[in-house]
């Protein structure tokens, strides 16, 4: 098989594309990140990728006076690293149509709640306040509906007396750096792909999303962090 070429688009921290440059060392994900570019100069998930060797990029959208200038740059940018998968990490810029569509089926997206529930910004704020007894995180294939492509992979977490949207945040946080790579393996292995709206794995179609928990453990436990 071909080498997988990862461009990450980022936009702060970085600590989803820092789980998926360790996949990528470790070999877990059988592929390379060719490009890591973010809307945000300063953003810390540059240095991230800079001390991994992964070449960086700055496509800042205020310098740009509407969004679809911006996103005929970034596209630009993107296919120039000749992606095979482009990943979502953080990345704070809702896409258009036309950018949506031009990697339609390649694009993944993690997103900080159990899908359909909670879409858009301050998920772990509106699921404490809907009183939820359980939250977590969905990743999902990019489509012109936000936040609603087809989800591939959930994992759970409770919500314990006494959270904030901190603490909460914080327990999400760990599962998503195990689900992102695993959905990322999938896809660089042929494995996953997206047909007719829905997201096939080993050649079947998900009736509904994957959970993390229901998987043998065996198959994503070298992703936790001790």
């Amino acid at each position: 098989m071909a080498e997988c070429r990862i461009v990450v688009l980022i936009s702060g921290g970085g600590t989803n594309l820092q789980a998926l440059i360790d996949a990528v060392a470790s070999g877990f994900i059988p592929g390379r990140i060719v490009a890591v570019i973010s809307n945000v100069p300063h953003a810390y998930g540059l240095e991230r990728a800079q001390r991994a060797g992964i070449p960086v990029e700055v496509v800042d959208h205020r310098m740009y006076p509407s969004r679809r200038a911006f996103e005929a740059v970034l596209r630009e940018r993107i296919e120039r690293h000749r992606p095979d998968v482009v990943a979502l990490a953080g990345f704070m810029r809702i896409l258009g149509p036309e950018t949506v569509a031009a990697f339609q089926g390649r694009m993944l997206n993690i997103h900080p709640s159990l899908l359909p529930k909670f879409r858009g910004l301050h998920t772990h704020r509106r699921a404490l306040e809907a009183g939820e007894v359980e939250h977590g995180a969905s990743v999902h294939f990019v489509t012109d509906e936000l936040d609603g492509g087809p989800v591939v992979l959930q994992a759970r977490v409770p919500v314990r007396p006494g959270d904030d949207e901190q603490r909460l945040a914080a327990r999400v946080l760990e599962r998503e750096h195990v689900i992102y790579p695993l959905v990322m393996r999938w896809l660089c292995q042929g494995r996953l792909q997206m047909r007719d709206g829905r997201a096939w794995l080993d050649g079947e179609p998900l009736e509904q999303p994957l959970q993390l928990d229901q998987l043998p453990a065996a198959q994503w436990a070298a992703l936790v962090r001790h």
